[in-house]
């Protein structure tokens, strides 16, 4: 018994130290994206009074790194293939700072929409860069951790700009955020460009392997747009819902702007717990597909609820459950998808689908929860997004994968 034990401890490959290191700069690096991405909301009504922005102009600051992801998220599972992690990565921290640093010296509304779409560039690219590279130092037995840890990277970055924009904001005026954003950029590019490599054993693996499938052979995987599709729903569901939920709070439940706004961002705090907790426990338990397609179903009853709760109490009930579950299946699909590819050199192809799926919820779920909500009331619009949820099961479901 010991004996079996002892073997089967050895058949799991051993994590190098050095993928620590790799894992905590790419995380660095991944925060440079919500950090810049999500400067606008803390300060909106600072730049509509200085820039005149109409409703129109303030939503697309926003929903044009959506498209700019969306169009990018292939073509950048492409590029890192070609151009490997550091060029990639340098290429996207690069863009980011650019389009912040345009912003910061913006005179125009114009301007400031063209500076987004150059941060949009960088963002798409960092979305795909940053798990593929923790892929490759990795063995794929060990990533539910890792990529738990770094699926805290856009919370992380929404927390902290959010607390600091307005401060700044008041302080030094709008154009400080954007250095800030700009600043933090160059700074962790400039690590990013030292410590980033491929592992060693990769580029012995791939110099001596057989000839790597091509990149269209690769993307006819069925199972890892089956993910695509899964994480498609999962935004759809989710961004829809946590867009519009400090409004609700705020306008039919009568809560002040500021304990709205605190109030549905409890269910970022939790995630930063769950996140972690769950990339750690599908490589204990061993599998990946519960763990991306059962919460489905959780978060099908959830949907019962968020608009029916009164009391703070509740609120705060409804969005620690919430952020539970949004904890959970980001950190399983980012582990699964390398998985699903086979091969190291084609998880950013992998992870590259998964962000398609991405952007498309994160497009489509706002627009479609605001109709709906127009359409049928609160209530209503939320029960409407349970059939994408039990979508997501079944295609999370139908995924072979361990």
């Amino acid at each position: 018994m010991i004996e079996k034990q002892h073997t089967a401890e050895q058949a799991v490959p051993a994590v190098q130290p050095y993928a620590w290191v790799i894992l905590w700069v790419v995380y660095l690096a991944s925060v440079a994206a919500p950090l810049n991405q999500f400067k606008v909301p803390p300060i909106l009504p600072s730049l509509a009074g200085e820039l005149g922005l109409t409703l129109t102009q303030a939503g697309t600051l926003m929903s044009s790194i959506a498209l700019v992801g969306l169009a990018l998220a292939l073509p950048a599972g492409m590029i890192l293939q070609r151009l490997g992690p550091k060029l990639t990565g340098l290429l996207s921290l690069g863009s980011i700072a650019a389009g912040s640093v345009i912003g910061a010296l913006s005179g125009s509304v114009e301007i400031l929409i063209a500076s987004r779409l150059v941060e949009g560039l960088g963002m798409g690219l960092m979305a795909v860069i940053a798990p593929a590279t923790i892929a490759m130092w990795f063995p794929r037995e060990r990533q539910g951790g890792p990529m738990g840890i770094w699926a805290t990277w856009v919370p992380v970055g929404m927390l902290v700009i959010f607390n600091l924009a307005p401060a700044m904001t008041a302080a030094l005026g709008w154009r400080s955020v954007w250095w800030l954003g700009a600043g933090y950029t160059l700074l962790i590019m400039v690590a990013f460009g030292l410590l980033v490599r491929r592992p060693p054993d990769l580029e012995h693996e791939t110099s001596h392997a057989e000839p790597r499938p091509s990149m269209l052979q690769a993307l006819k995987n069925r199972d890892i747009w089956l993910l695509g599709l899964n994480f498609t729903c999962f935004n759809l569901a989710s961004i829809g819902l946590s867009t519009y939920y400090p409004t609700f709070l705020n306008e039919v439940r009568g809560f002040p702007l500021i304990q709205a706004s605190f109030l549905a961002s409890i269910a970022t705090m939790v995630v930063l717990g769950s996140a972690p907790f769950a990339g750690w426990l599908s490589d204990r338990i061993g599998t990946r597909r519960l763990l991306f397609s059962l919460p489905f179903l959780a978060f099908s009853v959830f949907l019962l609820f968020p608009f029916k709760v009164t009391g703070w109490q509740q609120v705060v009930i409804v969005m620690a459950f919430q952020g539970l579950l949004l904890g959970i299946m980001p950190s399983v699909v980012f582990a699964a998808a390398p998985e699903l590819m086979r091969r190291p050199e084609l998880a950013g192809l992998g992870l590259a689908v998964v962000m398609v799926g991405q952007y498309a919820g994160q497009l489509i779920g706002p627009v479609l929860f605001a109709d709906l909500v127009s359409r049928l009331g609160w209530a209503p619009a939320a029960y409407g997004m349970i059939p994408f949820c039990l979508i997501g099961f079944i295609s999370g479901w139908l995924v072979r994968i361990r």
